[in-house]
């Protein structure tokens, strides 16, 4: 079997490889080069968006399970306070959103990993300067997602707050 570039193909009727009707160019299995090509580029391309900040966070575990009592964390008095904890092996940003509410953001960066540091009253991540405010919502630097939450349950009378 031998092809040649002005469309002269030699080979059975069972070739894949036959000249496009137009005779200028191969087609295999349906498709020339060129739209193989677009194809493959509109893949990689779908492929890198993917990685750049859409979904969940693979990073940061699916739940904690711990809880913690919220006056060994003086910041917490009032809302607006962060305390940076460890629970269950998890770094969090515990958050006092209100009178009795409270959101426990995970320290690892969506993006790639990176450690998210608290800055002022938001969140800096120091691998690439993603920067979040302090709901854990992206507010700029490298494009991503918002801080993965947790569930969190406060215990009023107890004074202690669950983390899911």
């Amino acid at each position: 079997m031998s092809h040649t570039p002005n469309g002269d193909a030699r080979c059975d009727a069972a070739c894949p490889l036959a000249p496009a009707p137009d005779g200028a160019r191969y087609v295999l299995g349906g498709v020339d080069r060129r739209g193989f090509v677009s194809q493959a580029l509109l893949a990689a391309a779908a492929v890198a968006l993917a990685a750049c900040g859409g979904g969940s966070d693979p990073t940061a575990p699916a739940s904690v399970g711990a809880s913690l009592k919220v006056s060994d964390y003086p910041a917490l008095a009032s809302t607006g306070g962060i305390a940076i904890v460890t629970v269950s092996g998890t770094r969090l940003a515990i958050v006092r959103s209100g009178t009795s509410t409270f959101l426990a953001l995970s320290l690892v960066c969506p993006h790639e990993g990176g450690s998210i540091n608290q800055n002022g009253t938001g969140f800096l991540c120091s691998k690439h300067g993603a920067r979040f405010d302090g709901t854990g919502t992206w507010t700029g630097g490298e494009r991503t997602t918002n801080m993965h939450a947790y569930s969190t349950t406060y215990d009023a009378t107890a004074g202690t707050l669950a983390i899911g």
